[in-house]
């Protein structure tokens, strides 16, 4: 879980509250009836989700997904899984009590055993569980499947100066150079697609 959790918080970090849940989504489905910790990761998804809802103005779905979260992450320590929850908590009162808490006052950082992650903090698994929901938003999931295979191969042939894994590192970190960067990798994609392709011919 550690990786989908890290991915989470730097994606929150970074802003992007709408998706954030699509890194903790899997571990969550993952876990069954097990409630610790998916009541936690439950509890954060919601956290995440009431703070789109209070940034777009839906102070009802603010409210309520605010209170719900509170509920999931009772009995849970001040810190778990490495989580300072202390923040979250008052974070989520204050928004129940009144979404346009969110204008006022930006939303807590998370951090992970005592540091802010950060999107450039990511290792390449985690990076690619946040591109994966990103690319998702973007429209790019075909694109970066591919990417993101090319590279895991390359890793495992012990290339790790794949250019494919530079481009899904830069996707991810670099979001105002994202079209230049979906541009050359589409080529790169397509130019290995092609090299694939023609090493499979020589079998058939």
């Amino acid at each position: 879980m550690d990786a989908a959790l890290r991915a989470g918080i730097a994606l929150y970090n970074a802003g992007y509250y709408r998706i954030t849940h699509d890194a903790w989504e899997a571990p969550w489905l993952g876990m069954g009836g097990r409630q610790e910790p998916k009541d936690f990761l439950q509890g954060l998804i919601q956290f995440t989700v009431a703070i789109h809802h209070a940034t777009v103005d839906n102070e009802s779905g603010a409210r309520k997904l605010a209170g719900r979260a509170q509920t999931y992450l009772e009995g849970y320590p001040e810190k778990y899984q490495g989580v300072d929850l202390g923040p979250v908590r008052a974070y989520l009162a204050a928004l129940e009590a009144d979404p346009a808490h969110v204008e006022d006052t930006d939303p807590p950082t998370i951090t992970h055993n005592g540091k802010a992650v950060e999107l450039a903090d990511l290792d390449f698994e985690e990076t690619t569980l946040a591109a994966e929901a990103i690319a998702e938003v973007e429209g790019d999931e075909e694109l970066l499947d591919a990417a993101i295979e090319y590279a895991e191969a390359d890793l495992d042939d012990g290339d790790e100066g794949s250019q494919f894994i530079t481009f899904v590192f830069d996707y991810v970190r670099s979001p105002d150079d994202r079209e230049i960067i979906r541009q050359r990798l589409s080529e790169h994609v397509d130019r290995r697609d092609g090299r694939e392709a023609d090493v499979e011919g020589l079998f058939e």
